[in-house]
């Protein structure tokens, strides 16, 4: 089975992005950043007062184009304006989406917050956005093991990505997550864009849950990035002898983060 994670970047090189997914052999497909427009396709604006940044109205219909066979599920976050080509105004959902291959059986579906709640804004913040957690459980038929994916995309902060109180509960949510969605002898794969530092205490509070991370210090980020802190996205898994294969990569560039792509 391949897990296949990035952040989308909201569709930014949605061009890169849905020429590989097809080709990638992902069985699962987990994106962070995925907006969704009802009633408009085609490119938007965001504006946070921070950054303006182009999006696709509905990168989680691009994504579904591109692997037709795939199931999805989409959870939102937070919502808000972003603008058409002409100006027109437009509400956007923005969260995570995990796709599953069509042979798949999907045994369990659950979400939950990890920071805040559902925020519906009049204009985006630049921090303290609500986050969300995205979990699917499955069968690798193959061996008839359950496995358990995880996904989330970690609280932005402005200050930088060293661990803050908010950071802590944060891990202490997902871990309550995982522990309510796995069963005994799952494997479990955790991953997504933490926004964090390697040294994070998050790592500690899911190794309590016997997970252990495949990254580390490695540089997850594409040329796109220009800031000088290249850690990121982190997966990890609860039985690293079940890991055939783990690649984080460099080419294509899909997003300004670096697909990690975990074969089990």
């Amino acid at each position: 089975m391949r897990i296949a994670s990035v952040n989308a970047w909201g569709g930014a090189l949605s061009d890169e992005l849905v020429t590989w997914l097809p080709g990638s052999g992902a069985h699962i497909v987990c994106l962070q950043e995925v907006t969704r427009t009802p009633g408009l396709t085609g490119w938007t604006r965001f504006d946070d007062g921070e950054r303006t940044l182009p999006q696709r109205a509905d990168l989680l219909d691009d994504v579904r184009v591109a692997l037709p066979r795939h199931q999805a599920y989409f959870v939102t976050s937070d919502s808000g304006p972003v603008y058409d080509g002409a100006g027109g105004r437009h509400r956007q959902d923005f969260g995570l989406a995990t796709l599953v291959g069509e042979h798949l059986p999907v045994c369990g579906v659950d979400s939950d917050f990890v920071h805040g709640r559902f925020a519906d804004h009049d204009e985006w913040t630049v921090a303290d956005r609500p986050r969300i957690a995205l979990a699917v459980r499955t069968v690798d038929r193959a061996t008839g093991r359950s496995v358990s994916v995880v996904q989330v995309h970690g609280l932005r902060d402005p200050l930088g990505k060293g661990d803050t109180p908010a950071r802590r509960r944060q891990a202490e949510r997902l871990a309550e997550l995982v522990r309510r969605v796995r069963g005994p002898r799952d494997l479990v794969v955790v991953c997504g864009d933490f926004n964090l530092l390697p040294d994070s205490e998050t790592f500690g509070v899911l190794a309590e849950l016997g997970l252990t991370d495949l990254v580390g210090t490695a540089d997850t980020r594409s040329s796109h990035y220009r800031k000088p802190v290249r850690h990121a996205s982190y997966l990890l898994v609860s039985d690293v002898a079940a890991v055939r294969r783990f690649e984080i990569l460099a080419e294509p560039e899909i997003s300004d983060h670096r697909a990690l792509v975990l074969d089990i």
